[in-house]
């Protein structure tokens, strides 16, 4: 290797440390449809000359196919790094990009403007320290300019610009920009947002990105550039914190080791470090802290890090190792506010899967207090939550979670809700408190128990869930059953769908919602049934799967049986023993189960009735035969 060869690689190596202890400032861009946030982020690459020979290329062609404005060239082709924004005109996902100036590096998050995509402007946002809200300024605030800046709020971010971007549009208009600018401050203030900075500028031209404008020699306020490059981030803030580590996995190479792997949500810690693990709350210290490059005198927020403790602890994935005189809270139950992102619509006592940090538990939302209107900010009574709706709920957990308010942190107080039957991921929330009740209420301790109550009666309880259309016979069998049952001695109990509704769920209608809760106050019965010892049949059309499942987990494996009574819709139709499709089919009965609400059969029931091949007596007869082959009866 010669000297030159030598110079060069020391200056790559300082180059390299230079930029290793610069602070990184993560930013989203968002706002309403073609507002210029690709563009303005192609502008601030472009400028400050940190493209990449192959992204020039790209930009010199797609200028050369698409055309340019004023002979600058497009910017927005560069950045726009998808390509069905090229070919649809609408961008579908986030796009992330980094870029570095002398003072600061940089992480952008190009979010889509379009309704349909919020979610994925809340995956951008989620991480963000500051937001580039930008507005046309022709068309002033939109729907989706509130809709953004709310939803910056609740995630947490408090840093924003508003961008009145097209300046050159209006005529460079002192009295436009104002107008804007005083217009969003006001409606900021109401939502909470009060570190507003607005900059008039255009993004294609480049005014008051890196540089002072001439054609605004009225604004005096700090360019974009300028901006970015001081404002406050939140590392600081995290490492000064109590400690907070989620355990992502438990690492053990050989015999002689146990580490608990993860990343430093919050805090700092140092071998000797008193620290707790929750929800167990057992206290240890840490004995050593262990990377690949070795192991480590400190440890801090971002850091991913492998901890070693001096006991021996029982510790999973999704425990929190914790500072042990400054712990976090444990429930179940919060006050939460919800985003809805998928289009089959949030209803309460429907039961979804919760992730929050790298613990997963069940969860449903027990009481949607409101949904918010975000143009007049008003709190609007509501049952249900459809796309891209905001409300603020009650939820329940089947477990209990480590949690902070999502305002303290937001890696232990945001959550996802999944789907438990497709897996999509549905909503994204924020954790407020918890709520009084969760702390207050304890199981209770029983002797005489489950197996005690069985063994009285001499049989094994359990669940028949009869399930299928208004006319399929559901009724007719289940009642078949019993009697064979009761006749053999058995201890049974009935509930059926008619009978129920004139106590117990006579509150409830037969919305979407409504159906859902009177699934959940029936599954929940039915368990105490047989919690008691009995054997339960439930006659309900429970058209929906997640419901059916969210009742099979109520029960021990084995104890729950699905019984689908499989008619065609033809053939309960032309039963219509109560006259309800002729009323559903004149318009007169609304969300009816087969006409104009949907019935989503079982896919893998423990038993399927025919009855257009069986007559009631012999399926009976079928389902008496399957629980003596189960062992349920003798």
């Amino acid at each position: 290797m010669d000297r030159s060869t030598d110079t060069q690689a020391a200056e790559i190596e300082r180059w390299l440390q230079q930029h290793e202890d610069k602070s990184l400032l993560r930013f989203i861009t968002c706002g309403s449809v073609d507002d210029g946030k690709s563009t303005l982020i192609g502008r601030l690459l472009y400028d400050s000359k940190l493209l990449a020979d192959d992204q020039l290329a790209a930009v010199q062609a797609d200028s050369r196919k698409w055309g340019t404005r004023g002979g600058e060239v497009d910017l927005a082709l560069l950045v726009d790094g998808l390509a069905a924004e090229r070919e649809q005109g609408i961008t579908i996902d986030v796009a992330y990009r980094f870029f570095h100036t002398e003072r600061r590096k940089f992480i952008v998050a190009d979010t889509p403007g379009h309704e349909q995509y919020t979610r994925n402007m809340v995956t951008g946002a989620s991480t963000a320290d500051a937001a580039v809200i930008l507005v046309d300024a022709r068309k002033g605030l939109l729907t989706q300019t509130r809709r953004h800046s709310h939803l910056v709020r609740l995630i947490g971010i408090r840093r924003v610009v508003l961008a009145v971007n097209k300046m050159d549009l209006v005529g460079w208009s002192q009295e436009v920009f104002d107008r804007i600018a005083d217009a969003y401050r006001e409606f900021a203030a109401r939502i909470g947002l009060e570190q507003v900075t607005a900059i008039p500028l255009s993004a294609l031209d480049g005014d008051n990105m890196l540089a002072h404008s001439e054609r605004t020699p009225w604004y005096r306020g700090p360019t974009l550039m300028a901006w970015l490059e001081t404002v406050e981030v939140d590392d600081e803030r995290l490492q000064a914190g109590p400690l907070r580590m989620p355990v992502q996995w438990v690492n053990r190479p050989h015999q002689d080791f146990r580490g608990y792997a993860g990343t430093i949500a919050r805090g700092s810690v140092a071998p000797g470090d008193r620290v707790r693990v929750l929800p167990s709350g057992r206290a240890t210290a840490v004995a050593a802290i262990v990377t690949a490059d070795g192991e480590l005198a400190q440890a801090v927020a971002g850091q991913s890090v492998t901890l070693t403790l001096a006991d021996e602890v029982d510790v999973s994935r999704g425990d929190v190792i914790v500072a042990a005189d400054d712990p976090p809270e444990v429930a179940d139950q919060f006050e939460c506010t919800i985003v809805w992102m998928a289009d089959e619509p949030l209803l309460p006592g429907r039961q979804y899967e919760l992730k929050t940090g790298t613990r997963s538990v069940g969860a449903s939302v027990t009481d949607l207090k409101y949904a918010l209107d975000v143009d007049t900010m008003d709190h609007i009574a509501a049952k249900q939550l459809g796309l891209n709706g905001i409300g603020v709920a009650n939820l329940a957990l089947d477990r209990q979670i480590v949690f902070e308010p999502y305002e303290t942190s937001r890696e232990m107080g945001g959550f996802v809700l999944i789907d438990r039957m497709s897996h999509h991921t549905v909503g994204a929330g924020m954790l407020h408190f918890a709520l009084r009740r969760a702390s207050n209420i304890h199981l209770q301790h029983v002797d005489v128990d489950r197996a005690a109550r069985a063994r009285l009666k001499g049989q094994r309880p359990g669940v028949l869930w009869f399930t299928g259309l208004s006319g399929s016979g559901k009724s007719t069998i289940a009642n078949l059953v019993e009697k064979k049952l009761h006749a053999a001695g058995r201890h049974t109990y009935l509930l059926d769908g008619d009978n129920v509704r004139h106590g117990l769920n006579k509150d409830l209608g037969f919305t979407e919602a409504d159906r859902v809760e009177n699934i959940r106050r029936i599954a929940e019965v039915a368990k105490l049934m047989a919690d008691a010892g009995l054997i339960v049949m439930t006659a309900f059309i429970s058209p929906f799967r997640a419901e059916r499942d969210m009742a099979r987990r109520l029960l021990p494996d084995g104890d729950f049986v699905e019984v689908h009574v499989d008619t065609p819709l033809e053939v309960a139709e032309g039963r219509d023993v109560k006259g309800l499709y002729r009323k559903a089919r004149r318009g007169e009965l609304k969300n009816f189960t087969g006409i104009d609400s949907p019935y989503e059969p079982p896919e893998q029931p423990e038993m399927r009735i025919d009855t257009v091949t069986l007559s009631a007596e012999d399926a009976a007869e079928r389902v008496v035969g399957y629980l003596r082959a189960q062992g349920m009866v003798g």
